[in-house]
C-alpha cells in the first residue's frame, strides 16, 4: 500500500506542487542562489520560470480534483491507515507540508477533509509539523 500511495504522491502530488509554488521558492533564495535555481529548474523545465507559473495557476485550480481518492477515504476514517497514521500518511503529508512552509498559496479549504486530515498530521509528535513556519 505504502510503494501505491508514494507513486501516487509522486506522479500526481509533486508535478502539481512544484508547479504551484516554484517561483515563491525562487523569490525566497539570495540573488546568487536564485541564478543557479532559475538556470537548473530551467533546464529541468525545458522553459522559463515564468512559463512553469502560469501552468501553475491551473494547477491550483485543479489541484482539489487530484486529492478526491484521498478525500474519499479520509471520509471514512481519520488517516489513510485507519484510526491511526501509517506509513502512507506521512508519504502524502510530505509534500502538502513542503508546499505549507515555501509558499503562501493555500491548497486546502476550510472543510475539506483533506485539511482536517493535514491539521491533524501537523498535531503528529506534539505538534512537530507545526513547529516549522508556513510561509
Amino acid at each position: 500500500m505504502a510503494r501505491f500511495v508514494e507513486s501516487w504522491s509522486q506522479m500526481t502530488l509533486h508535478p502539481a506542487i512544484v508547479r504551484i509554488v516554484l517561483m515563491d521558492i525562487h523569490d525566497s533564495l539570495e540573488p546568487v542562489d536564485q541564478a543557479y535555481f532559475r538556470t537548473s529548474r530551467e533546464a529541468r523545465f525545458g522553459t522559463s520560470l515564468e512559463a512553469v507559473v502560469q501552468t501553475g495557476a491551473d494547477e491550483l485550480k485543479t489541484f482539489a480534483a487530484k486529492l478526491e481518492p484521498l478525500r474519499t477515504t479520509l471520509k471514512k476514517q481519520p488517516f489513510i491507515g485507519g484510526e491511526t497514521p501509517l506509513f502512507a500518511d506521512y508519504i502524502v503529508f510530505g509534500p502538502l507540508q513542503w508546499a505549507r512552509v515555501v509558499s503562501p498559496k493555500r491548497l486546502l479549504e476550510s472543510g475539506d477533509p483533506v485539511r482536517d486530515w493535514f491539521e491533524r498530521c501537523l498535531d503528529l509528535h506534539n505538534g512537530a509539523g507545526r513547529s516549522v513556519t508556513a510561509a
